[in-house]
């Protein structure tokens, strides 16, 4: 399966910037912005402020761990070796 990179623009802090994802993790940004009743420019803001370097890497890792995190919580075994990292959770914390 071939995956797109598409490129779009955001305003963060009301500034113009723009970030390049996978469709897949497109969606899955939209899906917890969504689930979060906010859109995606305030909780890129939230990811961007608790973590330094590059945003798009920032996200998708974001959007991993948001995702890996429900699939734990959702496992009958939650035993597992999984951990969050601590920047991420603080970023969870922060957005709920």
């Amino acid at each position: 399966m071939k995956s797109t990179v598409i490129k779009r623009s955001v305003v963060i802090a009301r500034h113009k910037t723009s970030v390049s994802f996978e469709e897949e993790f497109w969606k899955g940004l939209k899906e917890i912005a969504r689930a979060r009743r906010m859109t995606l420019s305030p909780l890129i803001l939230t990811i961007r402020q608790c973590h330094e370097g590059n945003l798009s890497s920032a996200v998708r890792v974001f959007v991993f761990e948001h995702y890996r995190a429900q699939a734990a919580a959702a496992s009958a075994d939650s035993s597992g070796s999984f951990t969050m990292i601590p920047a991420l959770a603080n970023i969870a914390a922060q957005a709920h």
